[in-house]
Parts: C-alpha cells; sequence; structure tokens
C-alpha cells in the first residue's frame, strides 16, 4: 500500500538508510535532504554520504545544503511542499521555519529510550554507562534537542559485546519498522504525541576525537566500555614511545592493579593497569601499522615495557 502524503527525509549515515527505503516503498518521498560529501580514509577520498547513495539508487531528488537555513535550501523545501518531514541522524539542527513547515511537522527516529540519552551519541552513551537495553523513539520534533513529545518507542537489548557499530546495526532495522508501524496511527489522528517525562533525562553530546584518549585512572570496567562504545569512532588509544597506540578490542579484569597506566603482560596479552583491575589489550593497532591481535603485537614490541 502507497500513502499519499508527500515526505520530505532528512538523513545522513548508515543509520538512516533502512528508515529511507522503508518509507520508500509505502509513501510519496518528494526529496533527501543530506550533508554534504566528505573526505573519507587516509586517502583524503570525497565520499557521499549513505544516505545520498541510497536516495540515487532509489531515484529520489538529493540535495545537500552545508547549512539548512541556506535561502537555497529552504527554497527547495516549500518547493517540495512536504505533508511530513522524516528526519534520522541528519547532522543539523532544524530551524523554526523548517518545523513549521509540514501539516504534520517533523517526525526524528531517535537511537535511545527518551528522555534518557538526549543529544548527538546516544548510542555511545548507553554503552559509556552501562545500560542493559536502550532504544528507538520515534518522537515529533520541537526546537529543543530531543525534547518533543513521543509517538512510540521499542526497547533492544544491549549484549557485553556490543560496539557502537555492532549497536547501530541492531537499532537501524528497529528505527525503520518502529516508524512504519507508527506513521499510519499518527497521520490518522490515532496516535497524539505524548510530553516526555520529566524524570530520567540525560544527555549525550556529541563526541570529538580527543575523547578517545584512555585515562588509566579509570577503572578497567570504564575503559573496557570506552573501547566498545567508540568502536568504530572516534577510537580510543593512549600515547605509547611517543606515538598513538589504538584500542581496537579490550577486556578487564578484575585482579589488582600494578597501578594506573603501569603497562604489563597478562594472561599472554599486552595489558596496562588502571584505577581499579586490568585492561587488556585484544586487539590494537601501533602508529603506522596495520591492526593486529594483542599477541602478535607482543612478539615484536621487544620494548613493551618502556611505557
Amino acid at each position: 500500500m502507497v500513502f499519499s502524503h508527500r515526505i520530505v527525509f532528512m538523513g545522513s549515515p548508515d543509520f538512516a538508510v533502512p528508515a529511507l527505503e522503508a518509507l520508500a516503498m509505502h509513501y510519496l518521498l518528494a526529496g533527501v535532504v543530506t550533508q554534504p560529501d566528505r573526505p573519507s580514509g587516509r586517502g583524503g577520498t570525497i565520499k557521499p554520504p549513505p544516505v545520498k547513495s541510497a536516495a540515487l539508487h532509489l531515484d529520489i531528488p538529493v540535495i545537500q545544503p552545508e547549512k539548512l537555513r541556506n535561502p537555497e535550501a529552504l527554497e527547495q523545501l516549500r518547493a517540495w511542499a512536504p505533508d511530513l518531514i522524516i528526519v534520522a541522524a541528519f547532522g543539523q539542527i532544524l530551524r523554526p521555519d523548517v518545523l513549521d513547515l509540514p501539516k504534520w511537522g517533523c517526525i526524528n527516529i531517535h537511537g535511545s529510550l527518551l528522555p534518557r540519552g538526549r543529544g548527538a551519541a546516544p548510542i555511545q552513551a548507553a554503552i559509556l554507562a552501562g545500560d542493559k537495553e536502550t532504544g528507538i523513539t520515534i518522537m515529533k520534533m520541537d526546537t529543543g534537542v530531543d525534547t518533543g513529545p513521543l509517538l512510540s518507542q521499542r526497547s533492544v537489548p544491549i549484549s557485553p559485546e556490543d560496539t557502537a557499530g555492532t549497536l547501530f546495526e541492531k537499532l537501524a532495522p528497529v528505527g525503520a519498522e518502529l516508524l512504519l508501524e507508527t506513521l499510519p496511527r499518527y497521520l490518522s489522528g490515532e496516535l497524539q504525541p505524548q510530553p516526555q517525562p520529566a524524570e530520567g533525562v540525560t544527555y549525550a553530546p556529541m563526541l570529538k576525537k580527543e575523547d578517545g584518549l584512555l585515562d588509566f585512572t579509570q577503572s578497567a570496567a570504564e575503559l573496557e566500555r570506552r573501547v566498545r562504545a567508540f568502536n568504530p569512532w572516534p577510537g580510543t588509544w593512549f600515547d605509547w614511545n611517543g606515538a598513538p597506540l589504538k584500542v581496537l578490542y579490550a577486556r578487564m579484569s578484575t585482579e589488582e592493579s600494578p597501578g594506573a597506566g603501569q603497562i604489563l603482560t597478562f594472561q599472554g596479552y599486552p595489558a596496562v593497569g588502571t584505577g581499579g583491575g586490568i585492561l587488556i589489550l585484544e586487539e590494537i593497532q601501533p602508529a603506522g601499522k596495520k591492526s593486529m591481535s594483542g599477541k602478535a603485537f607482543l612478539t615484536g614490541a621487544r620494548n613493551w615495557k618502556n611505557f
């Protein structure tokens, strides 16, 4: 069944692609707004956002404004005349002139169980906090940061092995599915937005590259969560022999620490003492080299103890 409502979709990363593809099967998509193409990888090759690639494959018009407030972008939005705007990890703030444009407003697919995890990095924040579950919230947007009224929610468990990357992969199809279930009830007037609870509000600010620097005065449990939360971006590392040593996967031991920042070999792996327990480095990437197992690293790191 294809509904007659005209929808504009705003999104950028892989997380948003399943929702775009699901919408294209059931609704008239007038256009897609996504971020500009950016340099990617070591070579700085210019690559389009995943949403752009998906939209072009679906033969949907795309615009990529540096800022949504640009007059040309607003003119195109008005020309598309959307009944509804759907947003999923778009990466820009929507101003009132955009929020008020569609008859049915703007709907956001957010990667947390609001009001927990308001902000740009809710999936990473859930792992950092040690939460056992997170989820998807479909909400009607207002001028605040993820403060709008709720339409629907669905929880998703967080496994002890989940990284931000694997949790993104779990949540993206759930967001698409929940969106398709929610929209008909919302657009028919059957489902009314409900205010968010006043209790339980937490914030998940945008991450910066420097957030990945490991602080070994923290406990091994906290550091293990940080390694998982920041995989794949911004990654985690610490300085070793004057260069960053990236930590891709790690596990913790409750064995007594030799001291925060003290390196050692533990169970055949490189490890570092922390403020509580030992962080075991299972997969790492020395500067200028490919990633490798911790055991493989030790075979060539004769000066490992020169920390």
